[in-house]
């Protein structure tokens, strides 16, 4: 009973993770709108989440930011989030600058995404709740 409830937490966590990453990323596409060549980006929830569970190792763009480096001293690209599948965003209607943010559907994500990661952390609650419940000494 233990490993189910660990795996369940396991996948609950996952899960709550990769929502919170994926709000941080529709954020950026919103606050990013107006600069020009911009490419909006988004989470493969689905993908993101199957790899957390099948704890793949994948490094996503290399697994690290590569940097131009014009002097030896400078510091290596930070570490990625091995298990976090961005994607591009396809556009529906083009922009002269180029810029790919189209705010109505990032607010559309960014509320649907909010929703969903509610649902979730509600989930979690719901099961410690069962646990607790399950746990407490019954009064007569």
């Amino acid at each position: 009973m233990i490993d189910k409830f660990s795996k369940n937490m396991e996948f609950w966590k996952n899960a709550i993770d990769i929502r919170a990453k994926r709000q941080e990323v529709l954020a950026s596409n919103i606050a990013n709108a107006d600069t020009p060549y911009y490419k909006a980006r988004d989470v493969d929830f689905a993908g993101s989440l199957q790899a957390a569970l099948q704890k793949r190792k994948e490094p996503i763009e290399g697994g690290q930011m590569q940097l131009n480096k014009s002097n030896e001293r400078h510091i290596d690209g930070m570490p990625g989030d091995p298990t976090l599948k961005l994607l591009y965003h396809n556009e529906y209607q083009s922009a002269v600058d180029e810029n790919t943010v189209e705010m109505d559907v990032e607010r559309s994500k960014f509320i649907d995404n909010s929703l969903q990661y509610q649902i979730l952390t509600q989930f979690t609650a719901d099961e410690f709740k069962g646990i607790k419940e399950a746990l407490a000494p019954t009064q007569q």
